[in-house]
Parts: C-alpha cells; structure tokens; sequence
C-alpha cells in the first residue's frame, strides 16, 4: 500500500518515500517562457550586435591612439652597468646611466612613469604561490610552514622579512626625471606614494604593530637581493616604510604575461609642471640594480597619460572591433543562406 508520506515495507513497517511532493516546482509545472527564433529576430540580434561593437571599438580605439606616450629601451644603453650587476659580488656597488630624450610637443595633464619589463615570467606557478599573505598583514606566523621555500629562513633559522621568490624579485631600479633647459638641470617632482589600489594599502598589507618599525622586524632579516631591510624602503616617510610601501606592494601584484609594466611615479604638478611636460630636452638618471641579461629580458621606462578608456592600449577596442566584423559577418551569411534556400522553397512549390 503505498500513500503520499510513506510506503509499506516487506515486513510492514512504514518507509518515507522518495517521491517528490506534489508542488509545482518539484514537479516541473512551473510557467516557462520558449523565445521562436525567427529569422527577423536572430538577424536584428547578430545584426545589433555588431553595430554596438564596432561602435564601442571604434571609441575605444580613438580613445587609446589619443593618449600620448613616449617609451625608452635601456636594457642596452646601461649595457656596463649590465656586466656589472651580472656578477653577483657586486651587489652592493652602485652603478648610474643617464638616457637623453626630447619631447617635441608638450604632454598636457597628468603623466605617469612606469618601469617595464620584458620576459620575466611572474605567471609560474611556483613563483605565484611563493609569498606569506599572513606574513603581510603582519600577523606573528610561522614562515617555514608557508609557500615561500626556497625563501623563507636564513641557515641560521633567521626569517626572512618579506619571505617568498615574489618579494626577493622585486624590481630595484631607481629612476629620476631630469628637465634640461637654458644649461641647467631641473629635477621634475616626481609622487612615489597614492600610486597603489586603496585595497591593498588599507586591507590586504599592514606592518607588524610596535612603537617603531625598525623594532617591529626585529628578529627577520631582508631577502637575498635586497640592499637594504623592508623597514627601510622609504626612509622619508614612515607611512610608505614596511610592508605599506608602494612600490613593494605594486610589484606583489604579478602579472599574468611575460611583458608588463608596473606604474612607478607620477609627476607632480607644481610650478613650471602645473600644466604637465613641458616640450624640451629630457634625461632619465638610472640606478642600475635590476639584472635582465640571465633570462634575456628587456627593460623599459615609459611617460603616458591616461584618457577615461585608460592608457594606451587598444586591445580591449581591437577586441570589440573583431567581435563586431564577426557578429556582422555572421548575420550576412545566414541572411545570404535564407534568400538562397527561400529561391528553393519557391522554385519546388511552383513545381
């Protein structure tokens, strides 16, 4: 004997039963809408598509050509201080180039300065998982327990501060803008610090609490690469010092190709840079201290400006350009295989 609730077994005692209830939505009785592709509705929708995006596309793409931005390889130019840095025992001998570059028209707004660099693979997976994000919120934790082997203890046991290949990479060039005009040498200020995502300078990195930094990491030690320890990096001001620094945390965010830059500075615009470059003759003073020729890699530092789509890219515009000539494509052709099969239809019943 079977009922809604329960089911009688071989030796009569009730078993719940399995069937779902009778409920419009257990049973599949629910109200459902069934679109009826015509060929005037799938041929408004390819159509309309592709209208919208090669109108974004084309936006996008006149919007990254208007940016301006001047790019300078120095991977060859500093080819001494290359050699130099090669050989490890010199870490801590200190090697300058200066690049000469002229800006014909004036670079109106706000400009940037990044570094970039080109084929160093942050996207390894070793390399991606080799950090402590415990360790950077700068919670007492245990490093040997964590990713960051091969950097995480000295021999000694010293821990290192921060620990992982991200932080023992981190880019070490020092970059300064030089403005030449009427014999002299005008240092353009530059902005090391608003340059990260509030997110990661209020939420994601925070230094050990103490009264000071220096007794904060206590007890740790810098990474291999580094000249100096974490709680130095910025020695005029101590709210970019430690783990907040900016230009630590830009480069704890890794990129997902082999070619990126990273934003290093931007120029403030004060005085005679109020208004942004000024057209003139220009010299980037370099502190070389990153070595690129091990992995055959490439080192850049770029000026742009930014427009509303962003800086001068035009992948995502190319992106929506293509889209767009496929969608439009696509609708001639099937509008090209209904007329024909249409003729057909028309062809046979007049038989």
């Amino acid at each position: 004997m079977k009922n809604k609730t329960s089911v009688l077994s071989r030796e009569g005692e009730a078993q719940p039963s399995r069937c779902p209830d009778n409920s419009a939505f257990k049973q599949q009785r629910l109200p459902a809408w069934k679109p009826q592709l015509t060929i005037a509705s799938v041929l408004s929708c390819f159509f309309l598509t592709g209208a919208f995006c090669l109108t974004v596309g084309v936006c996008l793409v006149l919007s990254a050509n208007s940016a301006r931005e001047i790019q300078v390889d120095y991977s060859d130019k500093c080819s001494d201080c290359s050699k130099l840095r090669e050989n490890s025992s010199n870490w801590n001998k200190e090697c300058h180039c200066s690049i000469n570059f002229t800006l014909k028209e004036d670079i109106l707004g706000d400009v940037f300065l990044y570094y970039g660099l080109q084929n160093f693979y942050q996207n390894h997976r070793r390399y991606v998982m080799s950090r402590s994000d415990a360790q950077l919120l700068g919670r007492n934790v245990n490093i040997q327990r964590s990713n960051c082997a091969p950097f995480s203890t000295y021999r000694n046991g010293t821990p290192m501060a921060p620990c992982g290949a991200i932080a023992n990479s981190m880019f070490n060039d020092t970059i300064d803008l030089v403005y030449n005009i009427n014999s002299s040498m005008i240092q353009v200020p530059l902005l090391k610090t608003g340059n990260s995502w509030w997110t990661d300078k209020n939420v994601k990195f925070r230094n050990p609490e103490s009264y000071n930094l220096s007794s904060a990491f206590a007890g740790t030690a810098r990474p291999p690469y580094w000249q100096k320890p974490v709680y130095l990096l910025d020695e005029e001001d101590e709210r970019n010092n430690g783990y907040v620094n900016d230009d630590f945390i830009i480069w704890m965010r890794v990129s997902a190709f082999a070619t990126f830059r990273n934003l290093y500075r931007r120029i403030r615009r004060v005085r005679r840079f109020a208004e942004g470059l000024p057209a003139g003759n220009y010299t980037f003073q370099i502190s070389y201290n990153f070595p690129v020729t091990r992995f055959k890699g490439r080192k850049h530092v770029i000026l742009s400006t930014v427009v509303w789509s962003g800086g001068s890219n035009p992948f995502l515009g190319i992106a929506y350009l293509v889209s767009g000539t496929a969608a439009t494509l696509a609708g001639f052709v099937i509008t090209g295989i209904h007329l024909k099969l249409r003729k057909k239809k028309t062809y046979f019943q007049k038989q």
